[in-house]
């Protein structure tokens, strides 16, 4: 089996997993990032880690499984950025700057009203990653949705030198969506240094950080249709 296939299995078990489980709400994992029930309370645990209040810059996902956590971020007004939902736009990340906008904003809909959106040189280091998982194992590999948008979004961010060693990479989910088994990786994966669940906080290994884009593991098709991929091809 190969690697897409490998991990397309993982998601097919773990959403139907949290479906029979009642886990997810609304109701219907597949093909989303879960909205997991317990969201808040994954959120409140990781509000109470000591990486969390030394944080003052976070970039996020726009899932629904993680609005607890940006809420909390622009409630405890730290500076969060926000991926646009399929980085759809040339300047694929929205600024919510806590001085600027309320918390309702950590929604992507409420975000795309009253926000403006910035490009990776525009955007200050960042503390704290925080990326929706569908499935992840204990030693931070981490499967998303099959789309590749984490991926891109931290290769644009690595190469404008965002990340580094003071940088914590952190998924919350669901305890079904923590696996037993080895996950399948390729190149262009990254892996995540906290996984946090409503019941409990698993610090995983350190691992080397994104170094850029991984442009051979794009299609065309794909670089064509991310405006921020296809502008810095073009350059």
């Amino acid at each position: 089996m190969d690697v897409d296939a490998g991990k397309q299995a993982v998601r097919e078990r773990v959403w139907a997993a949290l479906d029979q489980a009642d886990a997810v709400d609304p109701p219907g994992a597949a093909g989303h990032i879960p909205s997991f029930v317990g969201a808040e309370a994954a959120a409140r645990r990781l509000a109470e880690l000591d990486v969390w209040p030394q944080a003052r810059v976070i970039k996020a996902n726009p899932d629904k499984a993680q609005l607890p956590v940006r809420e909390t971020a622009l409630r405890e007004q730290k500076l969060l950025y926000m991926a646009v939902p399929r980085i759809a736009t040339p300047k694929p990340f929205y600024l919510l700057d806590p001085t600027l906008v309320g918390v309702d904003a950590a929604s992507s809909k409420r975000a795309a009203e009253v926000a403006e959106t910035v490009g990776p040189e525009e955007m200050q280091p960042v503390d704290i990653v925080m990326c929706g998982s569908v499935a992840v194992d204990n030693r931070g590999v981490r499967i998303g949705k099959g789309a590749g948008f984490s991926d891109i979004e931290m290769g644009l961010l690595a190469e404008v030198g965002l990340l580094g060693p003071h940088t914590t990479i952190v998924t919350t989910v669901h305890q079904l969506q923590v696996v037993d088994k080895d996950l399948p990786e390729t190149e262009h994966d990254f892996r995540v240094d906290l996984i946090v669940t409503p019941d409990e906080v698993i610090r995983c290994a350190p691992s080397p950080r994104p170094k850029g884009i991984v442009w051979e593991h794009l299609s065309d098709e794909k670089i064509t249709a991310i405006p921020a991929l296809a502008a810095r091809r073009g350059r």
